[in-house]
């Protein structure tokens, strides 16, 4: 066959796919055959996987016949040709009849074959067997286990993989096996068909590359991973008495002791040693999958810690393979989104990057200086990120549109340059997912920087003009609406909309009929008379919506000039002040239409059962949102249990919706319980509080929740214990005031083993903000149960008993909640009342800034604003910090850290429109 004819046949890329009925009446022609062509076989052969592979089946009639003509193949001694119709046999054996005729042969070769096909042997083996069978050949597998061939060993230990879901418990016996092929030393036997790259420079090949360690530590893992002890103990195995000598084992370790920390943070200093090590090991890729799970957030490794993980990234920036470079200045990067401070030491590394020939690299290091780097920065690095951003993909364009979009909200000052920037940006080529980023990097300029407003609506009004994207232009013409009249001139942009009620499509039409009704509600005559000669050429328009939102506008517009009532009822439908909750809108009408009861529907669905929010609190979420940085953003998963649950954890821009969701189910289940029915709505709820430590037989924790006359805390208690079951569980809270007086208290009837559930505590409480504090008991009957029936004896009385669990203080934050707004200094001086409080904290050497500033955020449950949550410089910083309380009332911290030699100072200075808000904010420490 010559060269073309075998690409044009042959090659994937071409798209061609061999005639299915000829290839399986050649294969039936020449697998029959007497004698036995090995090379016409192995072309066939080839054929028929490529039909295989690329998803073609056959009828279970000819897919047997294959089968057992393939089966044939084995009177011929070619090693190659055999090693393809094992091939074949493994995918045919899935969609064939009598499959396990061919058994006797696959073990014919197993106990005396050649080493070349012996792997595959193993493999199509696992594939033959099934639950029934796989004792016939539970022999073979355990002495293919121990093989001392690295690559049989190998392939016995995946097939294993593939026997679990159907032999899970004949597999569990060969564990003693599977770990004695960690420690036994096994060799690379080579064939003479075989090819191999030699490995480094060194022109010998090894004896061993230990990859069957990897194999087997995977299987242990499976079958230990639910004893906790014994993933301990082999852990303990593995790094002292038998170091791994695999990279890719020692990898797979890691993410191991990972899974642990994932379940008990506890855990985090004992494995420390172990980290240490990892983190200057040979290889590069066990560095940073170390370096990974030492910097993750949620794992309580102490900063000195991280601080050497920070150190061997460093180093691999320097490293010549470009993959490493890239891996970790990509890990730099995402910790510098939670904690720039720490990366800061990078910088002159990562300034080195900038120029780097890879243009993944140079642009993760810029986008890392950009989060990391002060105000004085900026513009340099903006200018010099510019100039490739033609040469990078788009997938790296939006890297460093966040980064800019993050530096835009941390120097509000630099808005000029940043705006630039993102103006260039809009008018390059780019997909939607370029283009997006960087509208949704303008929209929060324009929400949190108001400076910056008129400069970014009027690039918004350029790249409307020219937007190939029907969703960007509509969600531009929403924000046009919405604040272009609230700006000096709100003419300006009414011409831009107005072009696209002659220019675009029906659904940019509709859009554009709305903005342009919003812009007739500011105090201009001439503008109104204008926008109303521009809705009433719309009632032309071909396309109906557009027709019914003109003439809906034009109805709401002429019925303003009513009078005042009537023209704050046009303003409340056009310009609404409160907004439903889109997350509890969405729960409530799944609610409504799932209902058991049809008769239900014969009720209306009640829009005023779903919570709403105003602008100021749409903007606090919208805002928290943008500045939070999830724990799993910063690591990958490392296992396949983790990543189950990582991927139900939200991303940062539905954390706003995670909040509403979370509120809305505390209202419900509250309300669902008769005793609270006469509450009221509920005010606020506190972050969850922790009563006692995880490890302790009755983990309990606590969250209050404050309604206008009542306190009601929700003990939420569980049993760890295995044989142990609590009923009449109730908590026995004591005050240490009198303003606050116990109502009801909510026992839980039955606590089974290894359960949760919730107790409820009511208490009266004052109008004013009163504090207090809590010491509480856990008091409960215990019986034993029975191992047999699961649950306790019928005679068994049981005996009452108590657990003593920490006390629970009402605090003055339990009484705020977090809240937006755009201009705190003007709301900071409209405030009278004020406090001030000056603390000293301690040495430097134990206090830390940040630490400080994230400890006030979450005990006074405010808002930062202006990105005062991130501190700069570890001498002094001053954390800007807005909310309201539950009555209503306004309230405002200014907070200065100042570190010295004399130790941490901290002056907090509180105003509110409640007196007493701002004295019990500013005296809580």
């Amino acid at each position: 066959m010559s060269t073309s004819t075998y690409k044009r046949f042959e090659d994937p890329e071409s798209g061609y796919l061999p005639d299915k009925m000829t290839v399986y009446q050649e294969c039936l022609q020449a697998f029959n055959a007497s004698p036995i062509r090995a090379k016409k076989c192995r072309l066939l052969l080839s054929r028929l996987l490529r039909l295989l592979y690329d998803g073609q089946t056959f009828p279970k009639t000819e897919a047997t016949n294959l089968f057992f003509s393939v089966s044939k193949l084995f009177h011929n001694g070619d090693p190659s040709l055999r090693q393809l119709a094992y091939l074949a046999i493994k995918e045919l054996c899935t969609i064939s009849d009598d499959v396990l005729m061919i058994t006797a042969s696959i073990m014919k070769d197993i106990q005396g074959g050649e080493p070349v096909f012996k792997p595959n042997a193993v493999r199509t083996l696992a594939r033959v067997l099934d639950g029934s069978t796989i004792h016939a050949a539970e022999r073979a597998m355990r002495n293919c286990i121990v093989d001392s061939n690295q690559t049989v060993c190998s392939a016995a230990l995946v097939s294993t993989y593939h026997l679990l879901p159907v032999a899970h418990d004949v597999v569990r016996r060969w564990a003693n096996e599977a770990q004695e092929a960690i420690s036994a030393n096994k060799k690379l036997v080579r064939s003479p068909y075989a090819i191999h790259e030699a490995f480094g420079s060194s022109p010998r090949l090894p004896q061993s590359t230990f990859f069957h360690q990897y194999h087997a530590l995977g299987l242990i893992y499976q079958l230990k991973k639910q004893d906790r002890m014994a993933m301990l103990k082999l852990i303990q195995q593995l790094t002292s008495r038998q170091p791994l000598q695999s990279p890719f084992a020692v990898l797979q370790l890691v993410r191991y002791v990972a899974a642990l920390l994932q379940a008990d943070t506890n855990l985090s200093q004992q494995f420390w040693p172990l980290f240490a090590s990892w983190l200057n090991h040979k290889s590069e890729m066990v560095e940073l999958e170390a370096a990974k799970v030492v910097l993750t957030g949620s794992f309580k490794f102490n900063p000195d810690q991280q601080l050497k993980a920070i150190s061997s990234l460093q180093e691999l920036l320097s490293v010549p393979r470009t993959v490493t470079r890239f891996a970790a200045v990509r890990l730099l990067s995402r910790v510098a989104l939670a904690d720039p401070e720490k990366v800061r030491a990078c910088n002159s590394d990562l300034e080195s990057l900038v120029n780097d020939p890879c243009r993944a690299i140079s642009t993760y290091a810029i986008t890392t200086l950009l989060k990391t780097g002060n105000a004085q920065s900026v513009d340099r690095l903006v200018k010099t990120i510019a100039g490739f951003m033609d040469d990078i993909s788009d997938e790296f364009k939006v890297v460093v549109v966040e980064a800019v979009r993050t530096l835009a909200l941390k120097f509000p000052e630099k808005h000029s340059t940043l705006l630039s920037f993102l103006g260039d940006a809009l008018r390059d080529e780019g997909g939607f997912s370029f283009k997006n980023s960087v509208i949704e990097a303008i929209f929060d300029i324009i929400k949190f920087v108001p400076v910056a407003r008129e400069a970014s609506l009027e690039l918004l009004c350029e790249f409307i003009e020219d937007c190939e994207y029907t969703e960007l232009a509509v969600r531009v013409l929403h924000l046009l609406g919405e604040y272009g009249p609230k700006t000096p001139k709100p003419s300006l942009y009414v011409r831009h909309i107005y072009n696209r009620v002659v220019l675009e499509n029906s659904i940019v039409r509709s859009s554009a009929v709305i903005a342009l009704s919003k812009f007739a509600l500011v105090n201009d005559r001439k503008l109104t008379a204008s926008i109303r000669i521009l809705l009433k050429r719309c009632l032309q328009d071909a396309d109906d919506e557009v027709r019914d939102r003109a003439a809906l506008s034009l109805r709401l517009l002429e019925a303003a000039d009513d009078g005042p009532t009537a023209a704050a009822k046009a303003r409340g439908l056009l310009e609404p002040e409160s907004r439903f909750s889109l997350a509890a809108l969405e729960q409530q009408l799944c609610r409504y239409v799932r209902s058991k009861d049809k008769s239900s529907f014969t009720t209306p669905f009640d829009i005023t059962s779903v919570a709403t929010h105003t602008e100021e609190e749409v903007l606090a979420a919208e805002y928290k949102a943008k500045t939070t940085v999830e724990e799993d953003q910063i690591v990958s998963s490392p296992t396949p249990e983790t990543t189950k649950a990582t991927k139900s954890l939200p991303e940062p821009a539905d954390l706003a919706a995670r909040a509403d969701l979370l509120e809305q189910q505390y209202a419900q289940e509250l309300s669902a319980v008769p005793e609270f029915e006469e509450y009221g709505p509920l005010l606020h709820s506190s972050e969850v509080v922790e009563l006692t430590e995880v490890e302790t037989e009755f983990v309990v924790s606590a969250v209050k929740h404050i309604f206008k006359e009542h306190l009601v805390v929700q003990y939420n208690v569980q049993n760890t214990l295995k044989d142990i079951q609590l009923e009449n569980v109730t908590v026995v809270a004591q005050l240490d005031t009198d303003a606050y007086s116990e109502d009801l208290a909510i026992p839980a009837e039955t606590l089974k083993p290894d359960s949760s559930v919730s107790i409820y505590v009511s208490f009266s409480r004052p109008h004013d903000l009163a504090l207090a504090t809590l010491a509480n008991t856990l008091s409960y009957v215990t019986k034993d149960v029975e191992e047999a029936t699961g649950e306790p004896a019928e005679d068994d009385e049981g005996f009452p008993d108590e657990y003593q669990i920490e006390d629970l203080s009402i605090v003055p934050g339990d009484f705020v909640s977090p809240c937006f707004t755009t201009s705190f200094t003007n709301v900071f001086d409209d405030l009278d009342n004020e406090e001030v409080s000056v603390y000293n904290l301690g040495s430097p050497e134990t206090v830390k800034i940040q630490e400080v500033v994230t400890k006030l955020t979450q005990s006074m449950s405010m808002m930062a604003l202006e990105g005062s949550d991130n501190v700069e410089g570890s001498a002094s910083h001053t954390l800007k910090l807005f909310g309201k309380s539950v009555n209503g009332d306004r309230v405002a911290a200014v907070v200065k850290l100042v570190s010295s030699s004399k130790g941490v100072m901290m002056r907090i200075q509180v105003r509110s429109s409640d007196a007493e808000l701002s004295q019990l904010l500013a005296n809580q420490w």
